[in-house]
């Protein structure tokens, strides 16, 4: 390796980190606050205002690349396996799975921005975009499927949003700490956090409402 190419790998790796530096600090401030000051991010990251911007731009370049980056650590990459599988309903399983997957990543970070999106234009671009993929993949799987009703993919679609995975979540950790008050089982899978008490649920409640077999396969 000549030392310029050095050099330019260098550089690039700094420049990697501090901006995985900046997406954690703007995480962070998110779910603490339910906020996004680019100045509190900055502060937090330990970097100049300036460089915030010139790394994404906007507070929505900022914001696609924290989604970006819950995307990545929950596994987003095996959503195109659902459209691969030639069995509809296994297809629209794993479809539920990885977003079970996605969605318990980092619950509290993902309900403020969901929140914020509400009230912020910007961010309820960066989040209504991220739907409107969700909603693309929802119809191709639900036009698939044998005899489904035909509001099948807006079934789907909501049944896949996160506020239904965070509320049962919410219920099985309920359940959880009763049981533990009480001596009782808690969660039928035995805790472990995850999607592992949702995303069951999800496909249950998928299968009943657009007609598909009760028992997966």
């Amino acid at each position: 390796m000549s030392p310029r190419s050095y050099r330019m790998g260098q550089r690039q790796a700094e420049v990697d980190e501090t901006r995985a530096r900046i997406v954690a600090a703007a995480r962070a401030h998110l779910a603490e606050t339910g906020g996004v000051s680019l100045d509190a991010v900055a502060r937090r990251a330990d970097v100049a205002r300036a460089t915030v911007y010139y790394q994404f731009g906007s507070k929505a370049g900022l914001l696609e690349a924290v989604c970006d980056a819950l995307a990545a650590q929950g596994g987003m990459a095996g959503l195109a396996e659902a459209f691969t599988l030639a069995d509809p309903w296994a297809a629209v399983d794993r479809f539920v799975e990885v977003m079970g997957g996605f969605w318990a990543v980092d619950r509290v970070c993902t309900r403020r921005l969901r929140a914020l999106a509400a009230l912020d234009e910007e961010v309820g671009r960066v989040i209504a975009d991220r739907d409107a993929r969700r909603r693309e993949g929802a119809a191709v799987l639900a036009g698939r499927l044998p005899a489904a009703p035909p509001d099948a993919a807006s079934l789907l679609f909501v049944l896949t949003a996160f506020e239904t995975y965070d509320a049962l979540e919410a219920e099985a950790e309920a359940e959880a700490e009763t049981g533990a008050e009480t001596g009782t089982a808690g969660r039928p899978d035995g805790g472990g956090g995850g999607p592992t008490a949702a995303t069951p649920a999800v496909i249950r409640l998928v299968r009943a409402a657009l007609g598909g077999p009760v028992d997966r396969p």
